[in-house]
């Protein structure tokens, strides 16, 4: 790292790390900042660990941050990967009702986006869905003809080397531990080098809440970790999917259940389940951190939590436990897909952010102080958002600054 201090120091090596300190160089060329990233290499956890797709922000409350970013975002993500030679693919997504009670809530689904701005949706009858998806079956569904994909992993290196360029350092295998206020500014002591800075962003992803504590924020909320597992079909079934095919999610729970997504390497994922992970980092059934565990038994939001949703999450367990269980909920929107038809895919983390009285907060959280910014909730479509997300920070960088 270089000498001197640094105008913005910004924790997390992840996509809205890297699109933070881009905005940051582009409003003001020739500020000094660092991006710091505990692991080896950049965007190894929940931007590396995701289905990549541009959300359209048709899911999120009207006026809500999640749906003002991400309809901003997700158009800003689409031209940023065309100038920059990251490849995407338009594919298009259905959202698919196979209840009475889901072709209510699609309507409403429909309502919202078209509230957000989302563009082109189209309300579709059975032989309209099969038309464009063969293989899948309902009572209605949704289209939305601009989904896209992308490999997020490859947008964060576009970043890093617009950061790079820019003046911007990017310095991996350095782990922040606290943050010391001192008379003349703060100093981030991390396992490398003391980090003088005048401004302190929090981009940590599965430990903001840590990182803010360690900076003497007092956060209103805990991180608690999901993960999402992912089955791939097999090449030779690969044909059963053209595009996106979703279900009608949920709205007393912010996941949005078991999927299909064509990616941008043609291949075909299916899932992600939502299972309660044992440690932040707990990307295999079997990982278990004693130190994240006895963090979730200690707050009270979680128990708070528990209690809400026990019943869903066993469902998610079971369907994590047992295979034919999360062929089930497949099956349920294309009959045609079988167990041998799957092969183990990937895990993600989610880092959700769950608040005293057990609700799982469905909208961004970014707190600023008066030399800290602190992004507490950012799951998906943060990826989505991240260049709109990127841009809202480096202004309250901007004002503290000044």
């Amino acid at each position: 790292m270089g000498r001197g201090v640094y105008d913005a120091a910004i924790v997390g090596g992840g996509i809205v790390g890297l699109a933070t300190a881009h905005a940051l160089l582009v409003r003001t060329p020739g500020l000094r900042v660092v991006v710091l990233e505990k692991e080896p290499r950049l965007a190894g956890h929940q931007t590396g660990h995701n289905s990549g797709v541009i959300h359209s922000g048709l899911y999120y409350r009207p006026g809500s941050s999640k749906a003002r970013l991400c309809v901003d975002g997700a158009r800003r993500m689409v031209a940023f990967c065309a100038a920059h030679g990251v490849p995407t693919r338009a594919l298009g997504k259905v959202v698919v009702a196979t209840t009475a009670e889901e072709v209510a809530r699609l309507d409403a689904l429909r309502e919202r986006g078209v509230a957000n701005g989302v563009p082109g949706l189209v309300r579709l009858g059975p032989d309209e869905l099969t038309a464009i998806e063969p293989h899948a079956t309902g009572l209605a569904a949704l289209r939305v003809p601009h989904a896209t994909v992308v490999d997020f992993g490859r947008v964060a290196a576009a970043l890093a080397a617009l950061v790079a360029t820019a003046g911007g350092e990017v310095v991996c295998g350095t782990a922040f531990r606290r943050l010391v206020r001192r008379a003349d500014g703060l100093v981030l002591e991390t396992t490398g080098a003391a980090v003088p800075a005048r401004v302190l962003v929090n981009c940590a992803g599965l430990h903001a809440d840590r990182v803010a504590r360690r900076a003497g924020a007092r956060p209103d909320v805990r991180i608690v970790p999901f993960r999402g597992e992912y089955y791939r079909l097999r090449p030779e079934r690969r044909s059963l999917v053209r595009g996106l095919i979703y279900p009608v999610p949920d709205p007393a729970f912010p996941f949005l259940g078991v999927h299909f997504t064509r990616t941008v390497d043609d291949g075909v994922e299916a899932g992600p389940n939502a299972v309660l992970a044992l440690a932040r980092e707990g990307y295999r059934l079997g990982r278990i951190r004693p130190a994240d565990v006895a963090g979730m038994l200690a707050y009270r939001g979680f128990w708070a939590m528990a209690r809400r949703y026990w019943r869903t999450g066993l469902d998610e367990l079971v369907r994590s436990l047992r295979k034919s269980a999360f062929v089930a909920a497949l099956q349920r929107l294309v009959p045609d897909v079988r167990a041998e038809d799957l092969e183990p895919g990937g895990a993600g983390v989610r880092a959700q952010a769950v608040a005293r009285d057990g609700a799982l907060l469905d909208d961004f959280r970014i707190v600023a102080g008066a030399d800290a910014v602190h992004v507490l909730n950012a799951p998906s479509p943060a990826a989505t958002a991240s260049l709109a997300i990127g841009e809202s920070i480096a202004t309250m960088v901007a004002e503290r600054l000044s």
